[in-house]
């Protein structure tokens, strides 16, 4: 049972000095909760995206290097957030928990073997942040942005549909910027019964 997914936007790796903010603020995370970081794509779905916009490479291919690109996002996460430590597998968390780390999921490999949403440019991190919070069975999904706004207006155009398809295991969603991320994940109610609920 996974309390919060915190997706950190790939917005941040536009500037150093935010992104290292960033980093030391997620490295403040209660430790009570059980929490995973996803990765946005950043500058790297941003250079998928212009090789797409030249070469045409068809929405199956542009979707999995932009996916790709999260996983680059995700190392550096890694690097940067102190005590985290990428996982590849959702099988992996409990040993990443269990050793007081950080996990940052970087979700190609499971991605690939689920393929669950559509390959379009309308699904970006911000859908498959919706899908893994709803498969890890995650009470909140909680998005890092650069300015808060309604979830409609700060995320994807798919994002409301795939959070309406997750149904029972749809996570309640929240939207906060770098700097008081610490603060909002802090106010959620969660509760070691939570966790033992079954799923």
């Amino acid at each position: 049972m996974i309390d919060v997914v915190l997706k950190v936007g790939g917005a941040l790796m536009r500037d150093l000095a935010t992104l290292d903010r960033a980093a030391r603020e997620l490295g403040r995370l209660r430790r009570d909760a059980r929490i995973v970081l996803v990765p946005g794509g950043g500058l790297f779905a941003d250079a998928v995206r212009e090789v797409d916009r030249r070469l045409r490479l068809g929405d199956d291919a542009a979707h999995w290097m932009a996916v790709l690109a999260m996983d680059q996002y995700a190392h550096i996460l890694a690097a940067r957030v102190p005590a985290a430590r990428v996982v590849e597998d959702p099988a992996d968390l409990d040993t990443a928990f269990g050793r007081g780390l950080v996990p940052v999921l970087a979700p190609y490999r499971w991605l690939r073997r689920a393929d669950p949403l559509p390959h379009s440019w309308d699904v970006t991190s911000d859908s498959i942040a919706v899908w893994i919070a709803s498969s890890l069975h995650a009470k909140y999904l909680v998005l890092l942005k650069p300015a808060v706004g309604p979830p409609g207006e700060v995320t994807d155009p798919h994002f409301a549909h795939a959070l309406s398809g997750a149904n029972a295991t749809a996570p309640i969603v929240r939207v906060c910027t770098a700097s008081d991320a610490t603060v909002v994940v802090a106010s959620l109610a969660i509760s070691s019964a939570d966790r033992d609920r079954p799923d």
